[in-house]
């Protein structure tokens, strides 16, 4: 089985420029926790509900002033609509994500692939044994 047979369509994704309000109102009303940041056509970094916590510790500015690019994780381990659904979930052990941006053959982002989706879709042994490579301490 591919990715692109159970990742998430579309992909909801963010731009370094825009306020971290404007993520924490995205993924409040989609009841989501992740945003793949995207800067021209091209995945730049990721965005989780936990980075916005974090950064906000100890702020004194407002999220309307934070810009995504100040708290988001630059970078981020991406898979191809193409690989296999053990691909990505090594990949995710490998890395400890529980999700993917997922690029297709342009390198753009094409959606998004969770634990969850795994398990649900695919395999919830292979999910599990993903989710265990994730949860171990290095």
């Amino acid at each position: 089985m591919l990715v692109q047979e159970i990742m998430t369509v579309p992909a909801r994704c963010a731009s370094p420029q825009d306020s971290a309000a404007s993520a924490v109102e995205l993924m409040h009303s989609l009841g989501i926790g992740v945003l793949p940041v995207v800067e021209e056509e091209r995945v730049v970094g990721i965005l989780t509900d936990r980075d916005l916590v974090l950064a906000l510790a100890g702020q004194e500015r407002g999220l309307k002033e934070l810009p995504i690019a100040a708290v988001m994780t630059p970078g981020a381990v991406c898979c191809r609509a193409e690989d296999t659904i053990e691909a990505a979930a090594a990949l995710m052990g490998d890395h400890q994500v529980r999700r993917l941006p997922v690029l297709d053959d342009a390198g753009h982002l094409a959606g998004l692939l969770s634990v969850s989706d795994i398990a649900v879709h695919a395999s919830e042994q292979l999910a599990g044994e993903a989710l265990g490579e994730i949860a171990e301490y290095r």
